[in-house]
């Protein structure tokens, strides 16, 4: 009897099986839950059909359809893979097709190198704005920053090496610059510091337990010293002895200032926030960095700060080494605004134009190189600046470009001492310790 009552769920397990067939390479499941093929892409999209028919029509088309189409697009842009068709983030293309083309064109003429290199900026700062308001994240500038890097090492091995200026270990040389770079920028994409509630996988609050702790965050907005902390953290806590040598107390140093997360179910250690855009608490966050697709904050700022240097060492390197080539004879920085002659030949024209180019994102990076060594001069991050600034409460220098909260600032060497530990102290304030 007990062999015939086990025999039957495994009947009923085989019963089920062929119910779940396996997807080929070109099958998918799409955002409707159904099995779709990646030939029939084009097939049965009546938003797009509207979208066109109003287009030829001369008719204006509705946002709420444009975003309709581009979820279609997004969801229907697929490749081969062995366990099915596998989506392609729509954000990764438009840098692959468009930089080529657009550097290729302004190397036509001058005029245009001034055109295209003015506009470039312009839509990627309006691209940024725009994936920013919508709390959106996206891999365009990431898919940029790499392309570009690959882009301008391919230009430079096609136009300038085969010139004969350019000698064995100086190509070495920038060669190990941009591999440097891809490991830094490897390492920087790491988790920067994610405040995870363990707690919420083992047990689950109760629903009046987290409408009280949610209450009492919305009521503090702020952390307060002393004994009121200790107290708040008490009522938020649903352990009343607190576990591990690492535990948050009223009277600890460190003057831990906690706030209580509502959207992670957690209590924040001092200088950590919630980044809208990866929908986490972070410790210690700096900024949310698109160039990287993740947040700036205490486990990968150090190897931030690593690829921006490199970036900047290996850029101005390379830009070095294609002036000379192309504008002999002449100083850097006389041969970037005058070289004459560049545009007679394309392959020249090409190097020069891509020379700019690198040059506009040099800067850019330089500029936000400067404010994180003055930041953390001042011990202070980007989003405490930003907050100072709203609330009017820290100390402007050289036209705002230095913020002194004063709130953790002790000294220029104990200020880089701390910033240069940042991750290797045993001893935390975790949020898993206190939840």
């Amino acid at each position: 009897m007990t062999q015939k009552g086990s025999m039957k769920p495994v009947k009923k397990n085989k019963a089920e099986e062929p119910e779940l067939e396996p997807l080929c390479c070109c099958e998918y499941i799409d955002r409707n839950g159904e099995k779709n093929h990646v030939a029939a892409c084009l097939c049965d999209c009546q938003d797009l059909d509207e979208g066109c028919d109003r287009w030829i029509t001369g008719k204006s088309v509705s946002p709420e359809t444009c975003e309709r189409i581009m979820d279609t697009i997004s969801d229907r842009l697929r490749i081969p893979g062995l366990k099915g068709a596998q989506k392609v983030n729509i954000s990764i293309l438009p840098p692959l097709i468009l930089l080529p083309v657009f550097l290729r064109v302004a190397s036509w003429h001058f005029l245009l190198g001034v055109v295209v290199l003015t506009s470039l900026p312009v839509l990627a700062l309006w691209y940024y704005y725009l994936t920013h308001r919508r709390k959106e994240q996206t891999l365009f500038f990431l898919s940029l920053g790499l392309f570009s890097l690959g882009y301008m090492y391919y230009v430079f091995l096609q136009e300038v090496v085969p010139k004969g200026r350019v000698g064995p270990i100086q190509l070495a040389l920038l060669t190990c610059g941009l591999f440097l770079i891809l490991l830094a920028l490897y390492r920087a994409k790491k988790n920067p510091g994610y405040l995870r509630n363990p707690a919420s996988s083992d047990r689950s609050l109760g629903s009046s337990q987290t409408e009280s702790l949610s209450r009492d965050g919305q009521e503090k907005t702020r952390g307060l010293p002393g004994a009121e902390s200790a107290g708040s953290l008490s009522n938020r806590t649903p352990k009343d002895d607190l576990k591990g040598p690492c535990r948050v107390s009223a009277g600890s140093p460190a003057k831990v200032k906690e706030d209580w997360c509502a959207k992670c179910q957690l209590v924040r250690p001092a200088r950590a926030w919630h980044c809208r855009i990866c929908g986490i608490c972070v410790r210690r966050m700096d900024h949310h960095c698109v160039w990287i697709n993740s947040c700036v904050g205490e486990s990968n700022h150090q190897a931030f700060i690593l690829a921006l240097s490199i970036f900047l060492l290996t850029s101005v390197y390379g830009i070095t080494l294609t002036l000379d080539t192309i504008c002999r004879d002449r100083s850097v920085f006389t041969a970037l605004f005058y070289c004459p002659g560049v545009y007679a030949d394309y392959s020249s024209a090409l190097s020069f134009t891509c020379v700019w180019y690198s040059v506009i994102i040099t800067v850019g990076m330089a500029y936000i190189f400067l404010i994180q060594m003055i930041n953390i001069s001042y011990n202070v991050t980007e989003r405490e600046v930003q907050q100072a600034l709203r609330q009017k409460t820290g100390r402007r220098l050289l036209y705002g470009l230095i913020v002194d909260t004063g709130q953790y600032n002790r000294g220029f060497l104990r200020n880089w001492h701390q910033f240069s530990t940042l991750g290797s102290h045993p001893c935390h304030h975790p949020a898993e310790d206190i939840v």
